[in-house]
C-alpha cells in the first residue's frame, strides 16, 4: 500500500496524545467519584469489566483510519480484462459476391465485423487480412478502431480463393514475421517453423470455404495450432449454394462446411454457420480470448472512511446498549 499524500500521515502523531488524554480523563473521573462516594453523595464505582474499553477502542481505530484516509491511501489490485490480438481474415474472392446472404456474403460479413470491432475493449488489438488468390494485410494489428473499420469498408470481392494464403497472412500479422508454408527444399527455414506461442491471439476466418488455390489450408491450420492460435471459421453462404454471374459466366458456388470445420477442429477453435447478419453478430460475441490480470493502482480513501464510519456506529451502539450513553 502507498499513499498519495504521505506527509499527512504525520497526523497519526495525534493518536498517542488522544490515548494519553483519555487515560487522564478516566483517572480524573475515578478520583472525583471516589471523593463524592466518601461524602455519601454517589454510590461507589462499579467494575465495568473489560467491555467498558471496547467502544473507546473502536473510536480510536476509527480515528486512525480517518487520519490515514487523509493521506489518500492507494492499493495495487489485479484488474481482470480480455486482451490479445484478433485478425479478421476476409475471403474477398469473387464467390463472396453471392447473394444467398442478404445483401451479399461479403456485405453481411462486413456489417457483422463492424459490430464486433465496436464491441471490443481497448485491450484487444485488431487487424484485417484480405485474401483471394493471395493474402494481403489490409490493416496491421492496432487499437485504433477507426483504421480497422476503414480497412473493412474498403474490401471488395474478386479472384479465386486461397484459404491457406489467408491463414498464412493472418499468422504472419500475429507473429510479426513472414510465416513459411511451402518453403523450397533448400530453404534454411523449412515448413513447420517455430512461431513461438501466441495463446492470446485468434483468427476469425470469414469465408465460404471454397478453396481453389494451393497449398492445403489444413497444413497452415496445423501450423497455427502449434503456435497456440485458435481459428474461428465463419461459414458464409448456404450449403445448397447459388449461381453467381461473373463476367457473363454462370458460376455455381456453395458453402464448404466440412473444410471449415476441419480447420476449426485442428486449431481448437469453433466453427459457426452464419445464415444472416444478426447471427453473424452473435458469432463474433462468442470469440474466446484469454483473460489476464493486470495490476492497477486505485485509491481506497473512500474504503478507509467507510470502515471508520462503521466502527463509530458500532461503538456508539455498544456504548448505548451497555452503559446507556454514547461515550464511556
Amino acid at each position: 500500500m502507498t499513499f498519495g499524500w504521505p506527509w499527512l500521515l504525520l497526523g497519526l502523531l495525534v493518536v498517542p496524545l488522544v490515548v494519553w488524554w483519555y487515560r487522564q480523563l478516566l483517572r480524573s473521573r475515578a478520583a472525583r467519584r471516589a471523593e463524592l462516594a466518601a461524602l455519601g453523595l454517589v454510590a461507589p464505582a462499579a467494575a465495568g469489566g473489560r467491555r467498558r474499553f471496547v467502544p473507546p477502542a473502536l473510536f480510536l481505530v476509527a480515528l486512525v483510519l480517518l487520519l490515514a484516509a487523509l493521506a489518500r491511501p492507494e492499493a495495487t489490485v489485479p484488474n481482470p480484462r480480455r486482451e490479445g490480438t484478433v485478425i479478421l481474415a476476409f475471403d474477398v474472392s469473387a464467390s463472396m459476391g453471392a447473394k444467398d446472404l442478404t445483401p451479399s456474403r461479403i456485405d453481411a460479413a462486413k456489417a457483422a465485423a463492424r459490430t464486433f470491432v465496436e464491441q471490443q475493449p481497448a485491450s484487444v488489438r485488431l487487424g484485417v487480412v484480405a485474401f483471394s488468390g493471395s493474402g494481403l494485410v489490409a490493416q496491421e494489428p492496432t487499437a485504433d478502431r477507426t483504421s480497422v473499420l476503414a480497412a473493412i469498408q474498403r474490401l471488395t470481392p474478386s479472384g479465386g480463393t486461397a484459404l491457406a494464403r489467408g491463414l498464412q497472412t493472418a499468422l504472419s500479422a500475429i507473429v510479426g514475421r513472414t510465416v513459411l508454408v511451402d518453403a523450397p527444399s533448400d530453404s534454411v527455414e523449412p515448413q513447420g517453423q517455430d512461431l513461438g506461442y501466441h495463446g492470446s491471439a485468434a483468427i476469425v476466418l470469414l469465408s465460404d470455404g471454397e478453396n481453389t488455390v494451393a497449398p492445403d489450408p489444413l497444413d497452415v491450420a496445423q501450423l497455427a495450432s502449434s503456435a497456440g492460435v485458435k481459428v474461428y471459421p465463419i461459414g458464409l453462404g448456404r450449403p445448397e449454394g447459388t449461381v453467381l454471374d461473373i463476367d457473363g459466366f454462370q458460376v455455381a458456388t456453395a458453402l464448404d462446411e466440412p473444410l471449415l470445420k476441419q480447420i476449426a477442429s485442428l486449431t481448437d477453435g469453433r466453427y459457426f454457420a452464419a445464415a444472416d447478419e444478426q447471427e453473424l453478430a452473435q458469432v463474433y460475441r462468442s470469440i474466446d480470448l484469454e483473460w489476464t490480470a493486470q495490476p492497477e493502482r486505485i485509491e481506497i480513501t473512500a474504503l478507509f472512511a467507510a470502515v471508520a464510519a462503521l466502527l463509530v456506529l458500532v461503538g456508539v451502539g455498544l456504548s448505548f446498549a451497555w452503559f446507556g450513553r454514547a461515550v464511556w
